[in-house]
């Protein structure tokens, strides 16, 4: 079984670790209907398409 050589220093593992927990900032794209910024994959908050199909009644 393998047996690390040397212990792992406290800043090499912390470096490790602290970048785990970062967020990327959500991903958003035009909706061709509108022209309003969505999240991708999703139906369109502002009047209600998806894929060029209304999904949901938006009253305008």
């Amino acid at each position: 079984m393998a047996v690390p050589k040397r212990k792992v220093s406290k800043a090499r593992r912390d470096k490790r670790r602290s970048s785990v927990w970062k967020l990327d900032a959500p991903a958003l794209s035009k909706c061709p209907q509108c022209g309003e910024l969505k999240a991708p994959h999703k139906v369109c908050d502002s009047c209600g398409y998806y894929k060029g199909v209304q999904v949901i009644n938006k009253e305008a």
